[in-house]
C-alpha cells in the first residue's frame, strides 16, 4: 500500500504534553489485534474514553473543532517508551498524517517514516508559535509542505524544518523497506549473476 507524503493542509490538534509515551498513544492491551484497520478506534483510548465508555470532552480528539484533525502537535520526547509500531499504525488509521514536536522517541521516529506518516521536529520557539496561532484560530488549517520542508501557520506564519534526504525521498515516493529493495532489482541481479560467473560451485545442485 503506497503511502506518499507531499502536501498537507489540515486543522491541527494541540496535545502540548511532554513525553507522550506508546503506552498512551496505543495501551498495551490493544496489541493483540492483528488487524490494522479500526485500530484507531483505540488511539489515546484511556485518555479519550471514561471507564463506562463514554468520550471525555475535555480531550483534544474529542472536540468538535479537532475532531477531523489530520495534524497533532504535541509536546517533546513524543512517542517515547516501547517499541511498538502499533501506536503509528493507530494514529495512521485514525487519519493523523503528521505529528509536530521538538523531539520524538527515536524507535517511534523511524517507525513513523517506514509507515507514512511525517514527523516534523520544529524548534521550541516555533512551536510556541504554532501552538498560538492554532490557540488564536483553532478552525484554520496548518499546512504541511515536505518538498519545501515549511509548514504554514494559521496568520502567515512559516517555519522550516529539516529532514533526513533518504527519510524525505522514503516518505514523497511512499516507499516501505520492500519497495527501497525492489528498487534496486537492477543491482541485486548483477550482482547474483557476477557471483555465478565466480562462485558456480554454490550453485550447484547437491
Amino acid at each position: 500500500m503506497s503511502r506518499e507524503f507531499t502536501t498537507l493542509k489540515s486543522v491541527a490538534a494541540p496535545l502540548p504534553q511532554p513525553n507522550i509515551d506508546t503506552d498512551a498513544i496505543l495501551p498495551a492491551r490493544f496489541l493483540k489485534r492483528i488487524e490494522i484497520a479500526g485500530l484507531g478506534k483505540a488511539l489515546f483510548h484511556d485518555w479519550r474514553y471514561t471507564p463506562e465508555g463514554g468520550e471525555r470532552p475535555e480531550f483534544v480528539l474529542n472536540q468538535p473543532a479537532y475532531g477531523d484533525a489530520r495534524i497533532l502537535v504535541a509536546g517533546a520526547n513524543f512517542g517515547c517508551g516501547s517499541s511498538r509500531e502499533n501506536a503509528v499504525w493507530a494514529l495512521y488509521d485514525h487519519g493523523i498524517r503528521c505529528v509536530v514536536a521538538p523531539s520524538f522517541g527515536d524507535i517511534f521516529y523511524n517507525n513513523a517514516i517506514g509507515y507514512g506518516l511525517l514527523p516534523v521536529v520544529l524548534a521550541e520557539e516555533r512551536m510556541q508559535a504554532l501552538f498560538a496561532a492554532i490557540a488564536k484560530a483553532p478552525r484554520e488549517a496548518v499546512e504541511v509542505d515536505l518538498p519545501a520542508q515549511e509548514m504554514r501557520f494559521p496568520g502567515g506564519g512559516v517555519a522550516s524544518f529539516a529532514i533526513d534526504a533518504a527519510a524525505k525521498h522514503r516518505l514523497v515516493n511512499g516507499l516501505d523497506e520492500i519497495a527501497l529493495t525492489l528498487g534496486r532489482e537492477p543491482e541485486i541481479a548483477a550482482f547474483e549473476a557476477r557471483r555465478r560467473r565466480e562462485r558456480p560451485w554454490l550453485y550447484q545442485e547437491p
